[in-house]
């Protein structure tokens, strides 16, 4: 868990443009613990990333890029890394970090995290009063937060929508990706991290290994 006394007034340090340059794989697991903030009319809402999924690309048959599939809902994918790629999917709004280079469409969704600040909007968005089922998953998390389709291609470098530098984990577990069982082999690829132990987590998961923090 995470020394949640922090300041949380605008403006935050958000982090650097050259943290997102990072090869996708290894983005996926340097967003583990990082803080993910949304700013409305409401208040602020965030927490710290305990879960992400990473798409390959044109190369991922699991990624809505593959074969360099350009789309109008795809569009953000091919643009610069560390913007905002969301998309609704069962009603419900999922949101992606864009990774890779210009013209490399891959991105990383975020599928948990674990609340912050703003637990009491939190709560009233989801209708309930268990912290642990507010942000435990990518449909969630985002109802949670207050992240909708408005979100699309914003910068996570300024208000309203930001990711800041968190706590680091000590523990991260890997393994398969979730729900992606039509996507041939790519569903096998592990490809999805996890703070280890974290509560928040949507589904802990057959682990492939594990990584300790120094």
């Amino acid at each position: 868990m995470y020394d949640k006394d922090l300041n949380f007034d605008f403006p935050y340090n958000p982090l650097p443009e050259d943290f997102f340059c990072q090869p996708t794989l290894v983005l996926a697991k340097a967003l583990l613990g990082c803080l993910l903030i949304k700013k409305t009319e409401e208040g602020i809402a965030s927490g710290y990333i305990v879960e992400t999924e990473a798409y390959m690309g044109p190369e991922d048959r699991a990624a809505h890029s593959f074969g360099n599939r350009r789309t109008k809902r795809t569009e953000i994918m091919f643009s610069k890394p560390g913007v905002a790629y969301t998309y609704v999917m069962h009603t419900h709004c999922l949101v992606n970090v864009v990774s890779g280079p210009e013209e490399k469409p891959e991105a990383i969704l975020i599928r948990a995290v674990e609340p912050v600040n703003g637990l009491e909007l939190m709560k009233k968005r989801r209708n309930m009063e268990n912290p642990k089922n507010l942000t435990n998953g990518p449909g969630k998390l985002t109802k949670a937060l207050g992240i909708t389709m408005d979100d699309y291609g914003r910068p996570f470098s300024e208000p309203p929508l930001m990711l800041a530098k968190g706590a680091a984990p000590h523990e991260i577990s890997r393994g398969k990706r979730i729900g992606i069982e039509n996507s041939g082999e790519a569903k096998d690829y592990p490809w999805r991290y996890w703070i280890t132990g974290n509560p928040y987590v949507s589904r802990q998961g057959k682990k492939v290994d594990i990584h300790r923090s120094t």
